[in-house]
């Protein structure tokens, strides 16, 4: 469900970083509602860099966020999350000794909206619904991230960033994955920042696509015929 014509994600001039770095040098970029952008690069470019400072998790030292229009410059990552703003992170953020169930429940404020929400999330990933008391720490790795995205669509967010999801999983599973963000954007208009290594998956799944190098958008564009030999070029060793 794409809306032409409306930003939802609108990053201006960014700049980031760690310590007296600068990781992130300047960066602009706009996503379109209802839109998945891919946001690619090689290792230590700034891609998690830019995710954890639009989350609220790395402060700004230069440049504005706008969501739909609003300044959300500066807010904390509790205020984005109530905003509508999801993130499912590279790292397994997962609670190891707690069941899939309570994993699921803790994106939650409220217990009354629980079952739609595993209603939903069963859709994509049915193994869920038949494991709800098992460990999430016994999960295998692609189960875990499949657990990891599920969690962050409990709250139906509007806008999703999702950093390095198909990182260690079976094609099969990247599939499931690819289905699920699809899936929100089309029937929800969710819109997906998605940071991607895996550019088979990417623009599986991308209406457009990012080059990030060395904390700069080298080139963007629309998700065409000519994408994958553009975006090989940038990445090629």
């Amino acid at each position: 469900m794409r809306e032409a014509g409306r930003t939802k994600l609108a990053i201006a001039g960014l700049r980031s970083g760690y310590g007296a770095t600068d990781v992130i040098a300047g960066i602009s970029l706009e996503i379109p509602a209802g839109e998945i952008c891919a946001l690619m690069g090689k290792n230590g470019m700034g891609k998690t860099t830019l995710l954890k400072s639009v989350m609220g998790l790395l402060p700004l030292r230069e440049g504005r966020v706008g969501l739909d229009g609003e300044d959300i410059t500066g807010w904390t990552p509790a205020r984005l999350l109530a905003r509508g703003l999801g993130y499912a992170p590279q790292e397994l953020p997962l609670f190891q000794d707690l069941t899939i169930l309570d994993n699921l429940r803790l994106a939650l404020r409220d217990d009354r909206a629980l079952a739609p929400a595993l209603e939903r999330v069963f859709g994509y990933f049915p193994f869920l619904a038949e494991r709800l008391n098992q460990k999430a720490g016994t999960l295998s790795g692609g189960e875990q991230k499949m657990l990891i995205l599920s969690r962050s669509l409990m709250l139906q967010p509007d806008l999703l960033l999702v950093d390095e999801i198909s990182e260690g999983v079976q094609p099969s599973v990247v599939q499931r994955i690819a289905r699920a963000l699809l899936g929100e954007c089309e029937r929800r208009g969710m819109t997906v920042l998605l940071v991607e290594q895996n550019l088979g998956f990417a623009l599986s799944v991308a209406h457009r696509w990012a080059v990030l190098k060395l904390g700069h958008i080298q080139e963007s564009g629309e998700n065409d015929a000519a994408a994958h030999a553009r975006i090989m070029e940038h990445l090629k060793i």
